[in-house]
């Protein structure tokens, strides 16, 4: 199946995605026509030159590249790897017709190849043959140009599961039981590549092991088993794979073992689209196992929360005796971003909850598993190898007693589940809050969560510069819901929902925790694979908008018709 790889670039920082196509490069005649269509009037269109289908648009800029025969007239290529280098060859004709600087072309080789000289020059050598044959051949019909500024300085880039990776390295990771799936995969890739690199010892010894499992049920098996031994333990998966994991997941819940779940959501039901991102998840985790359970749940907004919160969630599970379960997303996790760096752990672990040998010497063993001392819910615990002859319990998924004895007493069952409950009001206090982005003179509210962020943030722009309406936007960060989002609903009469799945899932979780708002609650949900744009989230929001004293300034956009370009227009700064 054809596929395709998106950059943005432009001077205001807006990095969401982007509906619409100013340059164009296509090299797989199966998505020619689609390809064609999509750039924008008075954009570019570069296409390999074997591709023999007509072009009817005079619209555009196009530019024809003999692709193959470039890469056949160089000697030093071996015939076996022109396919894969004749891709160095469209970079160089468009770095030759944007104004690109080679010589970031050639770091960005010589990062990826790792030094090595071969593969770097042969890449080098091809893409260098593409700008002279476009210099020599092609004149500049399009305005696009790109120049360099200094907004990014000082900033990395990141694909959100290697920081994910990272962050739980930097958390103490100690057991990691994973099976592969897209888009996941590379997350435990990333742990199995940085581990031996940063969880060195003098002697040699590993103080971490990662298993692949059989399937992603044995995974979360084994997780819970080491979480259980005190271990800091995580898995990663996708939708499919955390529906096996649902019977593990309540027995973890239930015997309340602390572990990290990461789920890279892709578009479902079923196997759905594994290549496409979605945020069609969060209901089936808040509510994930059969009976009454409640899940804490965090959402990284961006690369460097991947990495943030890849060691928090270790601290609130271990803290709050439970699962956690992390919820990005596929175009987070695989795509690379910008992000300020990554900063080290500025607190120290929570481990929550432990006795000791000497804290069971004082207590007289007089302690029970499951009792609540102070009222938050929680629970003492011990690990195994804990010395005290009276520091054992027998860890259950049945009904049980605050000492872990076998029962089915209803009263007794009542006061464990109202017991549960509290837990996970504690848990508000421990979970990151959100962010909250205001505007003076905000007259509607705006909620989101996830990788929805970049796309909000430019449609509030678009809201207020083209349609006159002032937002205030919350982006929640995890579940359960804190104060904050109390107070947020509570200042605004409309309030926009945006998520990417059809049914509008947090949408639905907050309409159950706020009944009280549900008049003033709208849906903007969306998904059809891709990754949220600000065109979707403006023109929902639009759609759904009712004008009070703010009216929209004009909802009509000016239609300028344009001429096929005959020569160089002027350039355009990105």
């Amino acid at each position: 199946m054809p596929t395709w790889y998106t950059i943005r670039a432009n001077k205001d920082g807006f990095i969401a995605h982007d509906e619409k196509r100013d340059i164009v490069i296509t090299l797989n005649v199966n998505s020619f026509a689609r390809d064609l269509a999509s750039v924008t009037p008075g954009g570019a269109f570069y296409y390999a030159d074997d591709i023999k289908l007509s072009i009817n648009r005079d619209d555009i800029a196009v530019y024809p590249m003999p692709i193959k025969s470039i890469v056949r007239n160089d000697p030093n290529i071996p015939t076996d790897y022109r396919d894969l280098v004749g891709n160095m060859v469209y970079v160089g004709v468009l770095a030759q017709m944007i104004d690109m600087d080679m010589d970031k072309i050639l770091a960005a080789l010589t990062f990826h190849f790792k030094g090595k000289q071969k593969p770097i020059d042969m890449n080098y050598n091809a893409l260098k043959a593409g700008a002279e044959w476009a210099k020599a051949n092609l004149v500049k019909k399009d305005p696009f140009y790109l120049e360099p500024m200094n907004k990014t300085d000082g900033l990395i880039m990141a694909d959100g599961n290697t920081a994910a990776a990272l962050g739980t390295i930097f958390g103490g990771v100690q057991f990691v039981g994973w099976y592969p799936i897209t888009p996941a995969s590379s997350l435990a890739e990333g742990l199995n590549e940085y581990l031996p690199q940063l969880r060195k010892r003098e002697d040699g010894k590993h103080t971490y092991a990662v298993i692949q499992a059989e399937d992603e049920l044995a995974a979360l098996g084994m997780t819970i088993g080491a979480g259980w031994a005190g271990l800091r333990s995580m898995t990663s998966t996708s939708g499919p794979g955390l529906s096996l994991m649902t019977e593990f997941a309540g027995l973890a819940y239930y015997a309340e073992v602390p572990v990290v779940i990461w789920d890279v959501q892709r578009i479902g039901p079923s196997t759905g689209l594994p290549t496409r991102t979605s945020q069609g998840d969060l209901t089936f985790t808040h509510f994930i196992g059969h009976g009454d359970s409640h899940s804490v749940i965090l959402l990284p907004g961006d690369v460097y929360e991947c990495f943030e919160f890849g060691w928090k969630a270790f601290d609130v599970a271990e803290r709050i005796q439970t699962p956690v379960f992390v919820l990005s997303d596929l175009d987070m996790g695989m795509n690379q971003w910008i992000s300020k760096p990554f900063q080290y752990p500025d607190t120290p672990m929570d481990r929550g909850k432990v006795l000791m040998e000497s804290d069971l010497e004082e207590l007289k063993g007089n302690w029970g598993r499951y009792l609540d001392k102070d009222g938050d819910g929680i629970g003492y615990r011990t690990f195994p190898g804990n010395k005290h002859p009276l520091s054992s319990y027998f860890t259950r998924g049945t009904g049980h007693d605050e000492y872990a004895k076998y029962t089915e007493e209803p009263d007794t069952y009542l006061r464990n589940m109202d017991r549960l409950k509290r837990k996970h009001e504690t848990a508000k206090q421990y979970v990151p809050a959100p962010v909250l982005h205001s505007m003076k003179g905000a007259t509607v509210g705006i909620i989101a969560y996830g990788s929805t962020e970049a796309a909000v943030l430019e449609a509030r722009h678009q809201l207020e510069t083209e349609h006159g309406i002032k937002t205030e936007f919350l982006r929640i960060r995890a579940l359960p819901f804190t104060k904050e989002v109390d107070e947020f609903l509570a200042k605004y009469d409309q309030v926009f929902v945006v998520e990417m799945n059809r049914d509008g899932q947090m949408h639905q979780i907050l309409l159950t925790e706020y009944a009280q708002y549900a008049p003033n609650l709208k849906s903007v949900a969306f998904g059809d694979g891709m990754p949220a744009s600000a065109k979707w989230v403006r023109e929902g929001i639009l759609a759904k908008y009712v004008g009070g004293k703010q009216k929209a300034v004009s909802g009509k956009k000016k239609v300028v018709k344009k001429a096929a370009a005959k020569k160089a227009a002027p350039a355009k700064r990105f």
